[in-house]
């Protein structure tokens, strides 16, 4: 009989992109292309004040321009449903009574233009009387604190201390007095993290369109369609299948379009008006439409004795959740949960909350949560490591965590925990050279009369120095990040597989509701069927509500469970083949007898290879059509009072060596390297994989050196655009060697691990060790800003 071959393609190789080439020529179809000939365009009046009551909204004027077609507030909502929210029903669609942070949705217009509903939203006249702002813990705790959302009845309610805290999770483990007395070495400190943002490039875009049964299609970028349809459709008062969502092309995501942006807005203009309405919005209104990551406050106190073993650690962790709840329950649990870091510390006390402020809101941004307190570990770790007079990455090895150690919420973590080796291998990852430049006065070993491209200094091409006063540093940090959501949700995806002949080949079409924000989702799929069902053509199809939910795009999950999902459907569409391959082929060959049988190059084969029939021949015209949902290990919830509990799934490591030069006179950096060492299990895609590393690692380097929304005391934002957030360019993101290491986890789909934001936790650290080694100076907060490197600002204030 004919020997079959492995189909190309499967996982483990790194296929191309369908989308990579359309984007990279700029004809990639993203959602704020959308089009639809009697579209009409939406916009948002936003609050200019973060505390107010509203006193009256008059729209009469914004009505009477032409080419206006309706204006909506509060008011005009169809629904008793008039809140939404991820964990907590806590937004209101419009605000009614009083805003709560600036830039939050007033009212909407609808019209033939853009510039004209821009135009008649200005004309819309509110009153409004300013109040005071809850801006950070002492002024949202204190006793006659206003209450930013009196009466609630969330089931975090009873368990926080103060109106204003969202949620607070305490973990306690061991005896941390004991442990302190066995401490030959105590360091504290205070440390601070500002709010980045996610600063996506494709802002929050979709289109509603009307449809002749009373109900609504939204195509739209978003991260999870049926979390948003969950929200949406209450809001409508629309059961859910008039509710009808596709994905659109998503110009990226990190955590920022969890949340509802402009979703239910285009939908009720659409709906009031009886026309397509489309809402693209600007980049001013981006940094006001979505989450941003918690800023936080963190105070650590960690011992040691004198031959570098952990005795205990404490610490407290405030995350400022901004307005309204977003995500940040689940927050606050991965702070806690993961405030150790990868270390084994057996007497621990954490406290970690969020707070209600009149901030912006804040939730998911990838880390989530972990890499605040990464930061603040990581930092920890080399102050124990100089107060010993160890070296830095001997000190961290000495303490890792590995296979069967025990975190402090008291689960034993059963999969491979590589942290030694990561450090050691992103140790031995070869030093990028010396660099030599020209300079007047040589200093630290240049030689004068040595040409150098000012582009590789501090301050780039803005030719601010030529080598005077620029040292070196290098820094090392290891980090540990949950994969999948966590604490008892019921975390699972479905997925839809076909299988049929078309044009005389075998043909997969995978269905899942899956959004592609960019991570290659769509990749990965089409390399499952692919290895378990042995074609070569596989067609996935657009992501919609029309098909079960496959979760969010978040927590590194996408390809641990909606590749669970496809892969356990082809596995069921594979047992139906040779199902119909028995019935049909069975007499004639005793092979078909065997338990195993393969699917391999387009035919099924024993697993000696020999080829028993064509896909063609066994499916002839029948099409196996299969739907099933799929689930990893359950989680359960911490426990409230003591932390304890089998919170998590899965956790991945990261570790990085990052190389900086400093210009100490102008407070400039340069980030000449930033090498990595991960573990991902399987590397399903590797050139995927290296790229995901990549990029989170510079998303950590930008939060180090340069992104920040500020926020000013009065709780308004100082800089929503890309003017003046500063994000990483080419010219600032270094070299990123990558050491992939494959350590299966048997309890996961081909033993892979979630790879996507591991490395932004451990590279934030990495660059402010690095910066510290060159400085000498302490820098408890992120991100450095020249005067704290200078000695005109100490670093420690938000300002």
């Amino acid at each position: 009989m004919e020997q079959g071959s492995a189909t190309r393609g499967g996982i483990g190789e790194s296929t191309l992109r369908p989308d990579g080439t359309l984007k990279v020529t700029g004809e990639f179809a993203y959602a704020s292309d959308m089009w639809h000939e009697d579209m009409i365009w939406g916009y948002t009046l936003r609050s200019p004040h973060a505390h107010a009551e509203i006193v009256s909204i008059d729209v009469s004027e914004a009505l009477r321009q032409a080419g206006v077609h309706t204006v909506l507030t509060h008011a005009d909502l169809p629904s008793d449903t008039t809140h939404y929210g991820l964990e907590m029903q806590d937004t209101p669609v419009l605000a009614n009574d009083r805003v709560r942070h600036h830039g939050e949705p007033v009212a909407l217009v609808a019209a033939d233009h853009p510039e004209t509903a821009r135009r008649a939203a200005a004309k819309i006249r509110v009153e409004y009387a300013v109040l005071p702002v809850v801006h950070d813990e002492e002024s949202a705790t204190a006793q006659d604190a206003p209450l930013l959302h009196p009466g609630r009845a969330d089931h975090h309610a009873e368990h926080v201390p103060h109106p204003n805290i969202v949620h607070r999770q305490p973990i306690v483990r061991g005896d941390v007095a004991a442990g302190r007395d066995r401490a030959d070495v105590i360091v504290s400190g205070d440390y601070e993290v500002g709010m980045q943002d996610q600063a996506f490039l494709g802002p929050e875009s979709g289109l509603a369109v009307p449809s002749e049964d009373g109900g609504v299609d939204l195509y739209v970028a978003t991260q999870w369609l049926h979390a948003d349809l969950r929200q949406i459709a209450p809001v409508l008062g629309l059961p859910e299948d008039r509710v009808r969502m596709t994905l659109s092309g998503v110009g990226g995501a990190f955590g920022g379009r969890e949340d509802l942006s402009m979703q239910i807005h285009a939908c009720l203009l659409a709906l009031r008006t009886g026309r397509p309405v489309k809402i693209v919005y600007n980049r001013f209104e981006s940094f006001f439409g979505h989450v941003h990551r918690h800023p936080a406050r963190l105070h650590y106190e960690h011992g040691a004795t004198r031959d570098g073993r952990l005795t205990h650690m404490t610490c407290r962790i405030v995350l400022d959740g901004g307005a309204y709840a977003s995500s940040s329950p689940a927050v606050v649990g991965n702070a806690a949960s993961l405030a150790a870091g990868p270390y084994v510390i057996d007497d621990v006390r954490v406290e970690a909350l969020a707070l209600y402020t009149n901030n912006p809101p804040c939730g998911a941004m990838r880390g989530f949560g972990a890499v605040q307190a990464c930061f603040a570990y990581e930092a920890q770790m080399d102050k124990l490591a100089a107060e010993l007079g160890l070296d830095p990455v001997e000190f961290r090895q000495r303490n890792a965590m590995s296979q069967g150690s025990v975190l402090p919420t008291g689960q034993r973590v059963d999969a491979p925990a590589p942290v030694a080796e990561i450090l050691r291998r992103v140790r031995a990852m070869p030093m990028p050279p010396e660099r030599q430049w020209e300079s007047a006065e040589p200093t630290g070993g240049a030689s004068p009369g040595t040409a150098v491209d000012v582009r590789a200094l501090p301050g780039g091409l803005s030719n601010t120095t030529h080598g005077e006063d620029v040292v070196r540093g290098v820094g090392y940090a290891v980090g540990i990040k949950n994969v999948g959501f966590s604490e008892g949700f019921d975390d699972y995806s479905t997925a839809r597989v076909q299988l049929q002949v078309i044009g005389g080949e075998p043909v997969a079409l995978v269905h899942t509701a899956m959004a592609e924000v960019g991570q290659g989702g769509v990749t990965v799929q089409a390399q499952i069927a692919r290895t378990e069902l042995g074609v070569t053509r596989v067609s996935i199809q657009p992501a919609d509500t029309q098909v079960g939910s496959a979760g969010s795009t978040s927590a590194s999950r996408q390809t641990y469970v909606t590749g669970g999902a496809v892969k356990h459907v082809c596995e069921l569409v594979r047992e139906r083949v040779l199902e119909l391959g028995r019935a049909r082929f069975g007499t004639y060959h005793p092979a078909w007898a065997q338990a195993e049988l393969l699917l391999e190059g387009g035919k099924v084969v024993t697993d000696g290879g020999e080829a028993l029939a064509s896909l063609a021949d066994v499916l002839e015209d029948e099409t196996i059509d299969l739907e099933s949902e799929w689930r990893h290990r359950p989680t359960e919830a911490f426990d409230l009072v003591t932390g304890q509990g089998q919170g998590h799934v899965q956790y991945s490591f990261a570790a990085h060596r990052a190389v900086v030069e400093v210009d100490t006179a102008l407070g400039l950096v340069k980030v000449v390297e930033l090498a990595c060492a991960q573990d991902v299990g399987k590397a399903i895609n590797p050139d995927a994989v290296i790229g995901q590393i990549q990029g989170g690692s510079t998303q950590g380097l930008g939060l180090a050196v340069m992104e920040e929304i500020v926020v000013d005391p009065d709780s308004k934002v100082r800089n929503p655009s890309f003017t003046d957030y500063l994000i990483p360019t080419i010219l600032d993101t270094p070299t990123i060697p990558v050491d992939v290491l494959e350590l299966a986890d048997e309890h996961a789909p081909y033993g892979l691990r979630g790879a996507g934001e591991a490395p932004t936790l451990s590279s934030t650290p990495a660059v402010l060790a690095a910066i510290r080694q060159a400085t000498g100076l302490d820098l408890p907060r992120v991100p450095v800003r020249p005067e704290h490197l200078t000695g005109t600002d100490s670093g420690t204030d938000a300002g």
